[in-house]
């Protein structure tokens, strides 16, 4: 265990944690909404520090992250928890669950490990909402930034804004999971709140890349206008993040049919109209899965499944010189 940061001392032993918008008060014994973050005689404790669940070298297409070092790989690496209980949780044997087997592993020997695979480019802290994790996080990202690695969150956003402040300069790369776009969906089904999720989103893509993922669930978030909303809103903010619009398939307590096809390639049309880099995830699509220079449509990326080919250089399009708004070096 490790004492957690952002947290203040209560009266009773009580403890109130700063680190998400849940603000949990949290008595002793007992731990937060999150369920690593515990309160031991009046101090908060992080009891998934340097808790390691599963790691590996992925494409950092996978992340999704399709215009930061596209076809480089990245290592990724997980604990446990979640502060959010979404019903359709893709990874819920290692969100949900806590009493599963993990590895100790330090964040020097994380570094090590990292730095030494072959061809790639940093850590992803992924698999798990990885900001409940904070104090391990914080203390791997400085030091990998050390050794020259990047580093990425595949985060659900749900996280204050001091504590994320503190964390940005050291993160070279976000992918941030809106769920919806309204308050509603986030209330029933993920017992979050999406106003703090936009407020990482604004804050993340003016010091960081960023790109957002919305799974497109039948009946919950896939209507046209919620579409066109959230598209509206990204492209306020800049017109070339990507947005990824994933197909839902039945998972952990939702067990609603999986989304049509031809329902996330019209989402993905209604995107394209606000949005210059939008891609359609968990289908196979000729299209919705390349990059296309926003100026003269000419195809600049090809992808087929974590395959990439890009004619890109110099972060401009072969045909007309358009700037292509890619992260690499």
């Amino acid at each position: 265990m490790r004492e957690a940061m952002y947290y203040e001392q209560a009266a009773g032993g009580a403890v109130n944690c700063a680190l998400c918008p849940h603000r949990c008060r949290i008595a002793a014994g007992r731990v937060g909404t999150c369920k690593v973050r515990k309160n031991v005689d009046g101090k908060l404790y992080s009891i998934s520090y340097g808790r390691i669940s599963s790691w590996a070298v992925d494409p950092i297409e996978k992340k999704p992250l399709y215009h930061f070092y596209p076809g480089r790989m990245i290592f990724s690496v997980g604990s446990i928890g979640c502060n959010f209980r979404c019903k359709f949780c893709q990874n819920w044997q290692i969100a949900q669950l806590t009493d599963i087997p993990t590895q100790e592993v330090s964040a020097e020997e994380l570094v090590w490990v990292a730095k030494r695979q072959a061809g790639n480019i940093g850590i992803a802290y992924t698999y798990n909402e990885p900001t409940i994790w904070y104090e391990y996080v914080l203390e791997c990202v400085k030091l990998a930034r050390q050794q020259g690695l990047k580093n990425v969150l595949v985060t659900n956003g749900f996280i204050e804004k001091e504590p994320l402040e503190e964390l940005l300069p050291y993160i070279d790369a976000m992918n941030i999971d809106v769920k919806a776009f309204h308050e509603d969906f986030y209330k029933d089904l993920t017992f979050g709140r999406l106003s703090p999720v936009k407020q990482t989103v604004e804050i993340a893509q003016d010091k960081c890349h960023v790109e957002v993922t919305t799974l497109i669930i039948p009946g919950m978030n896939d209507e046209n206008e919620e579409i066109e909303e959230l598209a509206r809103w990204l492209s306020s903010l800049r017109r070339d993040i990507p947005l990824h619009l994933s197909r839902y398939f039945p998972n952990y307590k939702l067990d609603l049919p999986p989304t049509p096809v031809d329902r996330i390639k019209t989402a993905w049309d209604i995107a394209k109209k606000y949005l210059e880099y939008v891609f359609t995830g968990n289908i196979i699509d000729d299209v919705g899965s390349n990059t296309y220079c926003p100026s003269c449509g000419k195809l600049v990326i090809r992808r087929s499944g974590y395959i990439t080919h890009s004619n890109v250089k110099d972060n401009k399009c072969p045909r007309c010189k358009a700037y292509i708004s890619i992260t690499e070096d």
